[in-house]
């Protein structure tokens, strides 16, 4: 250290802790720098904030609770801490105080709507559609809504379907009605007499293009509100009707049954808390089943072979459809998918009901365009599920099946197998009416695709249907694109006398209630369980000939001097089996044929259920060939007396 000598060049040294002091009479003052002093002061003005807070908070409790304590169900509307668990009678109450729902009701020529507490619940403005009457069942515990439907009362039968609709309602629903543009014409005494007796005072004096709306309760046969508007004059619409008015909600326990836990009716009690107009399946004392267990079909030649249901926006068609065929013997419901044409809430609940899968598919195309591509999707899509299936059963929503449905498919699905004449095999006979069919184990061959409930190859649709399906812009018919020779080539489809199927829906795309009552009303379908089908192995292509042949060869034939027309042409006999010849100058000449499938009350939109220019059905419960001469190969047996018998077109009205 002795020679150690200091820098004059060095900075003085000075010791952190001291960084920033001043040395004041031997004490050290600190100088804090700002960004510390800030958050210092916003630490403890914090503090003062939460302080405040909880004071504030304990203040409001305490405040509270002496306010229950003197007024358990005061004026404020909150119940007492023992009301929100117990009801007076000690029974579990819901946690919230119903409250009322405020509804508006609009009816008028061209619109009509539904609000709830002002939200629009149904607002229809569509010209020239949806006319009628339009109902809305509301859950009378929460206010939503369980079903809406439209009754076209103008028109015949609606008001009948109607009834059935409001029938099949659950006790204590809120329901609403408002009529579109007319709804009174065909609304027949009965029908308003059902209003009436649910609280209506003006359903029995609705007239022609009167507006109309209505609130009540299922069950209390009070009216909570009503207003009518009466048309000036026949040619002229009433003013529109605006109806508001309210209606309480009940407690949730009040709407909801205690059904026993099971996987069954955790179905079922989702479904009824979701939907209405179902009848007894929300029954909370005797419900409906939901499961069924049919019985096995002998030597069943179908076990693996899966069934598309074809749907769309028709739930009430699609649960009848769906009991319809599950009850049927043979039936598995493992084997059936639901294809629903939109996404549509309610179908899909129907097939949930039933423990089915269900499967929405996006609409594609517009009008037969869309039907069309529904199904091309549906019928890919279950060869896709089941990749090793050889055929599929295809059944639209709107179609009871027989007891025997799968039964007949089985007997006859070796055809598809062994036969290559022959195209599908389907449960319905367009010809087979009640008047017209008789035997349920007698089938035919016959050169039309009459679908509605037919089983079809897988083969058939990957190698040969699929790739040329209808494109989305062409607006053709599914069924009639198959009927046209270019897809069919000259084969043929097996059908029973008595259809296993039976059409019920009057509406859809292609159908009303009128066409419905003229041409599928009274078709026959078989009620046996068990039939055992005659001659299968007959109707290959060259046996089912040599059978034909063989029948008209033996028939008796007719007196062809006789009006066809008339009831004397077919003798009052029974079991016996007449021929009858008709002119066709070719296979396509029907010019005889629509006259005397109008008189004999069959199909006549179109040419149908025929075989080389053959036809058979029943007439009084007598077995009849009828032959076209001289296009039917059979017309060689028609004896050289017999004129064939011709029925001129009507003449041609002049042009003015």
């Amino acid at each position: 250290m002795d020679n150690w000598k200091p820098n004059p060049r060095a900075q003085p040294f000075v010791p952190k802790r001291l960084y920033g002091s001043q040395h004041v009479s031997g004490l050290h003052v600190y100088h804090l720098p700002g960004r510390r002093f800030v958050t210092k002061v916003f630490q403890v003005a914090l503090l003062i904030v939460l302080v405040v807070t909880v004071a504030i908070n304990m203040i409001f409790i305490m405040e509270t609770n002496k306010k229950l304590q003197q007024n358990p169900q005061g004026s404020s509307g909150f119940p007492s801490n023992e009301a929100l668990v117990h009801g007076a009678g000690g029974g579990r109450k819901t946690l919230e105080k119903p409250k009322s729902l405020g509804i508006e009701v609009v009816s008028s020529h061209s619109k009509v709507s539904v609000s709830i507490d002002g939200a629009t619940i149904l607002e229809d403005f569509e010209e020239n559609k949806n006319r009628g009457i339009h109902v809305v069942v509301l859950n009378q515990a929460t206010g939503s809504v369980m079903a809406q439907r439209i009754f076209d009362t103008y028109s015949a039968k609606e008001d009948e379907a109607m009834i059935l609709f409001l029938n099949m309602i659950s006790g204590g629903r809120i329901i609403i009605f408002t009529i579109k543009d007319e709804g009174s014409y065909q609304l027949k005494k009965s029908a308003r007499e059902k209003l009436k007796t649910m609280g209506s005072e003006k359903a029995s004096y609705l007239k022609y293009r009167d507006m109309w709306a209505m609130v009540v309760v299922k069950g209390e046969s009070r009216c909570y509100g009503e207003s009518h508007s009466k048309a000036p004059n026949f040619s002229s619409w009433a003013a529109p009707v605006l109806l508001k008015t309210e209606v309480p909600l009940k407690f949730s326990e009040e709407s909801e049954c205690d059904w026993p836990a099971s996987e069954m009716n955790h179905r079922r009690k989702s479904f009824c808390s979701k939907v209405e107009g179902y009848g007894s399946v929300c029954s909370c004392k005797d419900p409906a089943p939901i499961t069924f267990d049919p019985e096995p079909i002998p030597d069943n030649q179908i076990a693996d072979v899966p069934v598309a249901v074809i749907a769309s926006n028709r739930p009430h068609y699609l649960y009848r459809m769906l009991r319809s065929l599950l009850t049927a013997n043979g039936a598995d419901p493992k084997m059936v998918t639901v294809f629903v044409d939109g996404y549509f809430e309610e179908p899909l609940e129907v097939t949930r009901l039933f423990g089915l899968r269900g499967i929405q598919h996006t609409p594609i195309g517009t009008k037969n365009a869309r039907i069309s591509q529904h199904y091309k999707a549906s019928l890919t899509a279950t060869f896709n599920l089941y990749p090793n299936a050889k055929y599929m059963i295809i059944i639209e929503e709107d179609m009871d099946v027989s007891p025997d449905f799968f039964g007949y498919f089985s007997q006859t699905v070796q055809l598809l197998e062994e036969d290559d004449s022959i195209y599908c095999i389907s449960a319905w006979n367009d010809q087979g009416y009640e008047h017209s069919a008789k035997d349920p184990a007698l089938l035919y061959r016959v050169e039309t695709m009459p679908g509605l409930g037919w089983l079809l190859k897988k083969s058939l649709y990957k190698e040969e249907l699929e790739s040329k399906w209808p494109t989305p812009e062409k607006l053709w018919d599914w069924d009639m694109w198959m009927r046209m020779p270019g897809q069919r080539k000259g084969r043929e489809c097996i059908i029973p006398d008595i259809s296993r199927t039976y059409h019920f829906g009057a509406q859809g795309l292609n159908m009303n209630p009128y066409f419905q009552e003229v041409y599928f009303t009274k078709h026959k379908i078989n009620t046996q369980p068990f039939v055992r089908l005659k001659s299968v192995e007959r109707l290959k292509e060259a046996e089912y000939e040599e059978l034909v042949h063989d029948l008209v060869k033996g028939a008796k034939v007719l007196n062809h001097s006789v009006d066809p027309c008339g009831d004397a042409f077919i003798p009052d006999t029974q079991d016996k089996t007449y021929v009858m010849y008709i002119r066709m100058d070719n296979d396509h000449d029907w010019t005889t044929f629509k006259p005397i499938a109008k008189c004999f009350k069959l199909w006549d939109l179109d040419i149908r259920g025929f075989h080389k220019s053959m036809w058979r059905l029943f007439m009084k419960s007598n077995h009849l060939v009828m032959v076209g001469v001289p296009a039917a190969p059979y017309a060689k047996y028609k004896p050289t007396d017999v004129v064939p018998i011709y029925i001129p077109p009507p003449p041609t009205p002049a042009k003015t």
